[in-house]
């Protein structure tokens, strides 16, 4: 079966290697089409190039962020589409970034093109059954038109590795590209909190909140935080092998009510005792102190509390470690998010 790959973000984008990577081990032949970075300015290019190669796919798979390019490319291909959705424009800007008031006239247009790309896909990959209740019901849409696929991980660049720590002390990770959600201003207090215990925090990446992060902890005064700048995805694990203990989510808005997030799934696929804020999305994968540590959201005080009881208790640290690579094993890896992927695909052409 020849699929036809198109993604609004780069090949290096971790959920557009993701997708093709599994693609390619599931023996179908798939070309790729992918900007060569986020900027919407390549989207017409992009399209050119997709329907270049229509005559030549069964199935066309739509990617992150396909809002944009599904429905132009609906026009020109009659194959079925497979709409690999990841999030929604109206979570994002509205409820995350809030770059529109929830019923304004551009948050009406947000959802509106949520709703038009689900409505020309002929199926849907979604992440949790909670995620696809709430879209199924925001935008209209029949419940079997969706699939649960948990987010995956590419087991053959992140893994469980040797430790080679650059302190002494307890080390907590976060690494993201500080969106709102993220709440990476609640692992800056906590931080303060624990400032006179032996806790270091390195925190990875840069992105929307990243200079008012970058104020607050100076405005804190934290000598227990170091910030690193992104790495390439290859990288990644070599600073996450250095912690003893990785961060998730914790921000206070709706939009972390309704993720799972790579970095939560990159934990657990380190064999990491992961902690991260509590949302029905992250329990449909993993248990409090049982394969992961739940914490409320905006809560330096809890967060504070958990890693010094991860730090003080080596057997509940590896306990959650290793139920925590299990679920991985389980749910996460290239192959099991591969043939899951291969049954919708195939589905398509019943």
């Amino acid at each position: 079966m020849k699929i036809l790959y198109v993604a609004g973000r780069e090949a290096t984008y971790s959920r557009t290697h993701n997708v093709f990577k599994a693609l390619q081990k599931q023996n179908f032949a798939v070309v790729g089409c992918f900007p060569p970075d986020k900027s919407f300015k390549h989207y017409p290019k992009l399209i050119l190039s997709a329907i270049r190669h229509r005559r030549h796919c069964d199935v066309l798979l739509v990617g992150f962020y396909g809002q944009l390019l599904l429905p132009v490319l609906r026009i020109f291909f009659r194959q079925p589409i497979l709409f690999d959705m990841y999030i929604a424009t109206c979570d994002t800007m509205v409820f995350d970034r809030g770059v529109a008031r929830p019923g304004s006239l551009k948050a009406e247009i947000y959802k509106m093109s949520d709703k038009l790309s689900c409505r020309l896909s002929q199926k849907i990959v979604l992440e949790t059954h909670d995620h696809i209740a709430d879209f199924a019901f925001k935008f209209g849409i029949p419940v079997d038109k969706f699939q649960r696929i948990f987010l995956a991980v590419d087991d053959e660049l992140i893994y469980p590795r040797s430790r080679q720590k650059s302190t002494e002390k307890f080390l907590v990770h976060f690494h993201g590209e500080f969106a709102p959600f993220h709440g990476v201003k609640y692992i800056l207090q906590a931080a303060s909190i624990l400032r006179k215990e032996a806790v270091a925090f390195q925190i990875v990446g840069k992105g929307i909140t990243y200079a008012a992060d970058r104020k607050l902890a100076d405005e804190l005064n934290l000598a227990n935080v170091r910030f690193y700048d992104p790495v390439p995805y290859t990288e990644l694990a070599n600073q996450m092998a250095q912690a003893d203990v990785c961060l998730g989510i914790f921000g206070d808005n709706e939009r972390m009510l309704r993720v799972t997030t790579n970095k939560v799934v990159e934990a657990l696929a380190m064999a990491k005792p992961l902690i991260t804020g509590r949302n029905e999305p992250v329990q449909e994968l993993v248990a409090h102190r049982h394969s992961a540590y739940l914490v409320e959201r905006a809560d330096p005080a809890a967060l504070a509390e958990a890693i010094l009881e991860l730090k003080n208790d080596d057997a509940l640290r590896k306990r959650i470690a290793e139920n925590g690579y299990r679920v991985f094993k389980k749910n996460c890896t290239m192959d099991v998010f591969g043939d899951e992927l291969k049954e919708v695909i195939k589905s398509l052409r019943r």
